[in-house]
């Protein structure tokens, strides 16, 4: 089956700029990556087009090929997808890393430079999800996670060798931890590097193995990890610690830490943005007369005045009550939702005097006022 146009995968025109095809790769990848998917088969392969789509292009020189050529002008280049550290993600972090997770770098969470090699393998990423209550989220909070992940051996300090002179140098790639391989295409000369088959990219081989960790420089265990929460974060916003993820191998870079924010359903209160509702259920004639009354807040309770005559559905709102928002984005309002009970168990005497109010021109919700006062004013004295 022929590939789909690169521009009609990402949803682009073909003069879309730079900074459009990065923002629409990043939309598409965030909908159909596999680790936002895991029931839908389909997504990966989405997500995949989208990377390939994205690794073409992102870069200049292959644009342009692909733009006189077409497909056939990028196949060897791109090398399928993935053939450079921007798209072709494996994992959550690669994709999170590329744009910067909403915290920005104070959470490690900034864009990074192209990957140096080191001395053995970079550790895989891990996800993991908190559960965060709603005054968690209105404040900020500080969070100690438990996670099971390959750490770095203390016997060899990740090395994998017994001692520091077990090693020796590749043979097959002279210690560079590559191989090349050079060949003919119709654009020219084209230069495949690939890690040593022999080494695995290391440029040097263990002859004497840590007892410990037998040669991984690692091993199961357990770590206690802190993640600071700032206040108003939202239901899938993340962030990433990097570092914090599975050890590498024989003294590689440790992966990240995506940590996923997940929302708990709070008792009384619902969220929108900053603000959170708050449902108040009030008696007839306190809806009428008025009255004063504690309501619970993120903070405890607090007094609330409500006046005379207040209509269901009204909104009262208690400022600075809310949530503080992200990156110190101002505080939320606290709103307070009215509602009326209405009784449906009433005795014999309490029907009788509901029933003698029912031909009452001042209970006629249809009766046009004239003098400027609300209906409830009117009738505020019936119940008194």
């Amino acid at each position: 089956m022929s590939k789909r146009d690169y521009y009609e995968v990402l949803g682009v025109s073909k003069n879309a700029s730079e900074s459009e095809i990065k923002k629409a790769y990043r939309k598409k990848a965030m909908k159909f990556h596999p680790d936002r998917n895991e029931e839908d088969p389909e997504a990966e392969k989405k997500f995949k087009e989208a990377s390939e789509a994205y690794e073409v292009l992102s870069d200049e020189q292959k644009r342009q090929r692909y733009d006189q050529f077409g497909h056939r002008g990028v196949n060897n280049g791109a090398n399928g997808f993935g053939g450079r550290g921007g798209a072709g993600f494996d994992n959550f972090e690669d994709i999170f890393s590329q744009f910067s997770d909403i915290f920005g770098s104070e959470f490690g969470g900034g864009g990074r430079s192209r990957r140096r090699r080191s001395s053995g393998r970079k550790g895989s990423d891990m996800k993991l999800r908190i559960d965060l209550e709603l005054e968690e989220i209105a404040f900020g909070t500080e969070k100690k996670l438990k996670v099971k992940k390959y750490i770095t051996c203390d016997e060899c300090d990740g090395t994998g060798a017994e001692t520091k002179n077990d090693f020796e140098t590749c043979s097959t790639c002279s210690g560079t931890g590559e191989v090349r391989q050079v060949r003919k295409t119709m654009l020219g000369q084209m230069v495949n590097v690939q890690p040593c088959p022999e080494c695995n990219g290391e440029g040097r081989i263990i002859r004497n193995k840590c007892s410990k960790c037998s040669g991984e420089g690692r091993y199961k265990g357990k770590e206690t990890v802190k993640v600071n929460v700032p206040s108003g974060v939202s239901e899938g916003n993340y962030i990433t610690l990097r570092g914090k993820g599975n050890a590498g191998k024989r003294g590689g870079e440790a992966g990240a830490l995506v940590v996923l924010i997940e929302e708990k359903e709070h008792e009384h209160f619902e969220r929108d943005g900053n603000d959170i509702y708050y449902d108040l259920v009030l008696s007839v004639p306190d809806a009428i007369l008025g009255t004063e009354v504690k309501v619970p807040t993120l903070k405890g309770k607090a007094k609330i005045k409500v006046e005379e005559g207040v209509q269901p559905g009204k909104l009262l709102r208690m400022s600075d009550k809310g949530i503080h928002g992200l990156k110190r984005s101002g505080i939320g309002d606290q709103y307070v939702r009215v509602n009326v009970y209405i009784p449906d168990d009433l005795d014999e005497e309490e029907r009788k005097h509901i029933e003698s109010l029912r031909g009452s021109e001042r209970f006629n919700a249809s009766n046009k006022e004239d003098d400027g006062k609300g209906f409830f004013s009117k009738i505020r004295d019936v119940f008194a």
